[in-house]
């Protein structure tokens, strides 16, 4: 069989993580050629026992420092708490390093009591002290982009600034009993505590590593089902199965994950057998061939996915700083058509904040319609009869339907005299330009970290940080407290109420992004494998220990 500069492309992919893997000690190579070819087949893994996926290139995997890339946060480390989907299909919070814990009555003091007898990959016992470790490094690593998860703990705000080196509201009862008091009650605080950037590090590796944390797989130590084997920038990444795994080792020998962002050649994989879950996001409009077609019908995984596609508009730049113009901006698009050319209408039309599935999703809202004859009688009122310039960023990384959506939307804007420029990024470059808050308009999707309306509202609009570190720059103060003042809300329906006022205001009036849809999310699987499932909010990538590879007769 002739092979394909495609194949041959791969190839060298597994050639350089096998090469990375000869690297690591104790796989010294003997010298000379004949020598070194020998060893490289000998120690060349077993891919056949290796479940295979596409992954989108993270820009960091040190999950504190990211708000997208989690695979390993999610499949090498673990968290106090799980949110999950219980027996009855509910969401709810789970034990997992902890396997108690008690609240005070004014909803202010946690007491946690860890599992005795989990152990790192590297053999550390975990203790409380890793905990308030990992709590510390959350609110002082210059890159840390998840400080809002230990923001309400006594002292945060303190040691954050710099005026201490003591995190105030952590009490060390013993290795396994710790308490965490909030300044204030905080109804989602345990919720928190399951998100990603919660993972919990072992404290003398990870301040050895310093900055070849998330680098180095050997100083990138968690509790999860999977060690960090090598990764290539670039190529791709080997997770390695966890045999010591507290939770029970995973039923294969690892996952083989590849950076790969042409739609043709992941499809051509999948169906030569080379790939195990496909994450249909990653084919664009070759999506329908699995998902209208006969052949995977019986391999096909429709998930709800509780998140939002939306347009942020950035407040800071001229002329996104004058209401009428964010309005028009809202009021130009066809959202419906966007939904339907782009994904088909696999979705439903949104209108604020929270989408649906979300605990607290206001089925009330107001539709914002569409209308361009008012959206240029807005433009011309705001001093802009002809239009202006608007540059729309993109990722180089993104899908096709990503592509897709962004075009669409310049053509509606171009109609109302917008004359929307896309500018493609680097995905580090994206990622940078973004954080600094210097990105005029982009497009993204957000999924759910925890089932709480405070996942949205306070990570984009709940600090004048927040809001920059997203290019949004929302310049409210009086609307930011409020969502910060809504956190400590106890009353669950007067909480809710002071949500769905906010979100009224923050979208509805001040026009400060533009809420597209939500989707469903579709995945197709290999025969080879059984056990996948999604998680509560329609991830399937994150539950790769779930998941069996089936024994060949």
């Amino acid at each position: 069989m002739r092979t394909t500069s495609k194949q041959k492309s791969l190839l060298c992919l597994f050639l350089v993580l096998s090469l990375l893997l000869c690297a690591l000690p104790g796989c010294g190579l003997s010298s000379g050629a004949d020598k070194t070819a020998q060893k490289q087949e000998e120690l060349r893994p077993d891919y056949s026992r290796y479940l295979s996926a596409v992954e989108d290139e993270p820009d960091t995997v040190d999950f504190q420092c990211t708000s997208i890339h989690y695979t390993v946060a999610t499949n090498v480390f673990n968290r106090l708490v799980e949110m999950e989907n219980d027996a009855t299909g509910s969401i709810s919070i789970l034990p997992s390093l902890a396997e108690s814990w008690e609240i005070s009555d004014d909803g202010c003091r946690y007491t946690f009591h860890l599992r005795d007898h989990i152990r790192f990959s590297n053999g550390s016992p975990l203790s409380s002290s890793d905990v308030l470790y990992t709590l510390t490094r959350l609110l002082t690593h210059p890159e840390s982009c998840n400080r809002d998860i230990a923001e309400p703990i006594v002292g945060a705000g303190r040691l954050e600034r710099g005026e201490t080196d003591v995190l105030e509201g952590f009490e060390i009862l013993s290795d396994l009993d710790f308490v965490i008091t909030l300044e204030r009650p905080f109804s989602a605080f345990l919720a928190c505590l399951s998100m990603p950037g919660a993972s919990i590090l072992d404290e003398e590796t990870t301040r050895a590593a310093g900055d070849r944390f998330g680098h180095d797989p050997a100083c990138t130590i968690g509790t999860g089902s999977f060690l960090i084997e090598a990764f290539e920038p670039g190529k791709g990444m080997l997770l390695k199965a966890n045999p010591d795994c507290w939770m029970g080792a995973p039923r294969y020998e690892g996952v083989r994950l590849l950076y790969l962002t042409d739609a043709e050649e992941v499809k051509q994989l999948f169906e030569n057998g080379e790939l195990d879950v496909l994450d249909l996001d990653e084919l664009g409009n070759l999506a329908e061939y699995f998902i209208r077609g006969d052949i995977y019908q019986d391999r096909l995984l429709k998930v709800p996915r509780i998140g939002i596609t939306y347009i942020a508009l950035n407040q800071s730049v001229e002329p996104l700083n004058d209401v009428r113009v964010r309005k028009a901006l809202q009021l130009a698009l066809d959202r419906s058509v966007l939904l339907d050319a782009v994904y088909s209408g696999r979705g439903e039309i949104e209108n604020g904040i929270f989408p649906r599935g979300l605990y607290g999703y206001n089925p009330e809202l107001p539709a914002i319609p569409y209308s361009p004859d008012e959206a240029a009688s807005l433009l011309a009122e705001a001093g802009y009869p002809d239009g202006f310039t608007l540059t729309i960023s993109i990722k180089n990384s993104s899908t096709q339907w990503e592509m897709t959506l962004t075009r669409l939307i310049a053509s509606m804007w171009e109609r109302v005299g917008v004359h929307a420029e896309i500018d493609v990024l680097e995905e580090s470059r994206f990622m940078s330009l973004r954080k600094s808050g210097s990105l005029a308009c982009y497009s993204a999707s957000w999924m759910a970290d925890y089932d709480d309306p405070d996942n949205f509202i306070y990570t984009f609009f709940g600090s004048r940080e927040n809001a920059r570190f997203r290019s949004l720059c929302y310049p409210r103060e009086e609307i930011m407290a409020q969502v910060r003042e809504a956190r400590s809300i106890t009353d669950p329906a007067a909480r809710l109420l002071a949500y769905h006022e906010l979100e009224r205001i923050i979208v509805q009036e001040d026009a400060a992004w533009i809420p597209l849809f939500s989707r469903m999310r579709y995945y197709v699987v290999s025969q080879r494998v059984e056990g996948v499932r999604a998680t509560w909010n329609g991830s399937v990538k994150n539950v790769y220990c779930e998941v069996s590879i089936k024994e060949t007769p």
